[in-house]
């Protein structure tokens, strides 16, 4: 259980990227953007088929994110210049990318066990310095060994990754052009009024969310090993899962807190799902099950407790209301006596 616990919190740190991309759609831009079911495959197949063609994983990688940003794009001019409605527009890129990313593959699946790819450089480079052994002596003499895996880094440079994609989407949208971002999001009228365009807004912001997530599309099909067309069906629901237990555990006051709440969704949905398939009743066959319920229950809930704390303060202020009342009725009692 705790090796699966921590494979469960490695995976989520990688997903925690494509959840910040769906953050930006749909919560920085109101845009419910379907795209990502297949930008996110997109990133996996463009990140595979270089790497199999002998290119080096990272730049692999980086080119994965730039076909996802023109995905993201493509999705904002449908919307933008062709008018059509932001969910159909979507839709429509979504259906498109499934083409697209048999395209790219050629097949259906494309295997990596056998290529170099940058998490087989993250596991040699953490074996050769020596550092795995530290790990495993220091698990050793807490009692934990064979507990927990004894390789650390992939993890760990996952962390950092994320974080410093989290610290840069946090400056940026504090810029003159960030702020243009979130304020299409909230007010696209009243940023029209001051002659902004919100349509270059709206592009530029679905380009980022969907590059972030081909970016995680590509690492997740180096961390599993393989990438397939089929990989990327439910993904927004992750994401937006992601973002909605994160926001109801951590809050989302302000932008630091809540990109940082994303990646703690994206960590604790990852462990639901680890969890729940410990039940024996319970199959690989049935994620997209649970996935959907908690959604269910993150979007519920929330709402199940605001209204019982609205509740408990009209009772409150009733009895305050009532003693007040009370006190009036016995000053002027008092008076007329």
């Amino acid at each position: 259980m705790p090796g699966a616990i921590f494979s469960s919190i490695e995976a989520g740190m990688i997903f925690a990227i494509m959840a910040l991309g769906v953050y930006l759609s749909f919560r920085i831009l109101d845009f419910p953007d379907l795209t990502v079911d297949g930008s996110f495959v997109t990133g996996a197949a463009t990140a595979s088929i270089l790497i199999i063609n002998g290119y080096n994983p990272l730049v692999a990688t980086l080119v994965a994110l730039l076909a996802g940003f023109l995905a993201g794009v493509v999705t904002g001019l449908l919307h933008t210049k062709g008018k059509i409605n932001p969910l159909l527009s979507g839709i429509l890129m979504m259906i498109a990318l499934y083409s697209i990313n048999l395209r790219i593959m050629g097949k259906s699946n494309l295997p990596l066990l056998s290529e170099s790819t940058i998490m087989t450089g993250i596991r040699e480079a953490w074996n050769s310095s020596g550092l795995d052994q530290v790990t495993g002596g220091i698990l050793r003499a807490v009692g934990l060994e064979g507990t927990l895996p004894t390789t650390w880094g992939i993890l760990l440079v996952m962390i950092v990754v994320t974080f410093l994609i989290k610290f840069a989407i946090d400056a940026f949208l504090k810029t003159e052009v960030g702020l243009a971002l979130r304020a299409t999001g909230d007010n696209e009228g009243m940023v029209h009024s001051f002659s902004a365009n919100t349509n270059n807004m709206k592009v530029l912001g679905l380009g980022i969310s969907n590059g972030l997530v081909a970016l995680s599309g590509a690492l997740i099909a180096q961390y599993n090993g393989f990438s397939d067309v089929g990989m990327g069906i439910g993904m927004i629901v992750i994401g937006l899962a992601s973002v909605i237990i994160g926001e109801a555990v951590f809050g989302a006051k302000t932008i630091i807190r809540a990109t940082f709440a994303v990646i703690g969704g994206a960590i604790i949905y990852r462990i639901i799902i680890t969890l729940a398939m410990q039940a024996k009743f319970l199959n690989t066959n049935d994620m997209k099950l649970i996935t959907a319920l908690i959604v269910v229950i993150a979007l519920i809930l929330p709402k199940i407790i605001d209204k019982q704390k609205e509740n408990r303060r009209k009772q409150k202020r009733l009895l305050e209301l009532k003693q007040i009342n009370s006190g009036g009725e016995q000053i002027a009692t008092t008076k007329a006596d």
